[in-house]
């Protein structure tokens, strides 16, 4: 059997491009600034996202503009995000295909429901940990006020959400956390990389039931089931078509493990994936 060479063909099939959004398509103007990114003037900027109040929060320079405008023309774009399904409401981008929300825990499908297999089954890995994860948020709130005035500043936020068990009745029941989100009032990073170390210590067991993702002002605690990876790979098995190829994107250490199932993937220039593979 002879092995044919490469010719071009004009029926093109779209890759699948799954992103991270936040400081990868897009970034807040304190970042632009500290980053120095190009094409970043007030004059080039297009707004992606805005806040609880309508304002604009985070931008795209002309460049990203341009990439971004690239990505829904010629690929079927899928996000793959930390944010929930309220704050990914704040984006104000298209998006027509699947969407991987709140860390891998929701799956969207392209008409904006919740992918039902998928919520079953983060309904039953999310109910047993719901009484593990109310003392973790009490603890937590706790050593906060016995500490110094450093960790008083300490903004915690539970997401939550609702998911069907499967159940004949198919109804929702009462929200589950997901994981906990804190952030400093102040931008203290140093103060959120110590917490993270000393997390293990106010829970028993908590490496069995928790890991931690820290990146600049921004401290998860995740259950080991909700995974942005755990997402992909149910995509990518069940739903997606194997024979298209696929790349990714991502700006930070929790997006490489999703990553590293597609067939390519790269990162901005900068951020917390960056700045770690830089300084190697």
């Amino acid at each position: 059997m002879t092995t044919p060479f490469f010719e071009s063909n004009p029926n093109i099939t779209k890759p699948y491009a799954l992103m991270d959004l936040d400081d990868t398509l897009f970034q807040t103007q304190r970042k632009i600034d500290a980053w120095k990114l190009p094409t970043a003037e007030s004059e080039n900027l297009v707004c992606a996202t805005v806040n609880k109040k309508g304002e604009p929060l985070s931008f795209m320079s002309q460049r990203q503009a341009t990439f971004f405008n690239w990505l829904l023309a010629s690929t079927d774009l899928i996000v793959v995000t930390a944010r929930d399904r309220s704050e990914i409401k704040r984006v104000k981008l298209p998006f027509a295909s699947w969407q991987v929300l709140t860390h891998g825990a929701v799956i969207l499908t392209s008409n904006g429901q919740m992918l039902n297999d998928w919520q079953q089954h983060m309904y039953d890995v999310l109910a047993p940990i719901q009484s593990k994860l109310a003392e973790l948020t009490a603890l937590i709130g706790k050593h906060s006020k016995n500490a110094s005035d450093a960790l008083n500043d300490l903004v915690l936020t539970p997401h939550v959400d609702s998911f069907n068990d499967g159940s004949d009745s198919g109804a929702n029941h009462d929200p589950l956390t997901i994981y906990l989100a804190i952030k400093h009032a102040q931008k203290n990073h140093q103060i959120l990389a110590d917490l993270a170390q000393k997390l293990p210590t106010l829970i028993p067991d908590f490496d069995e039931h928790f890991y931690v993702h820290v990146n600049a002002n921004n401290l998860a605690i995740l259950p080991h089931a909700v995974h942005k990876r755990h997402a992909v790979q149910f995509l990518l098995t069940n739903h997606l078509d194997n024979q298209r190829p696929s790349f990714g994107f991502g700006d930070s250490l929790a997006d490489l493990p999703f990553l590293q199932l597609l067939d390519w993937y790269g990162m901005p220039s900068r951020g917390q994936l960056h700045e770690q593979r830089h300084a190697e």
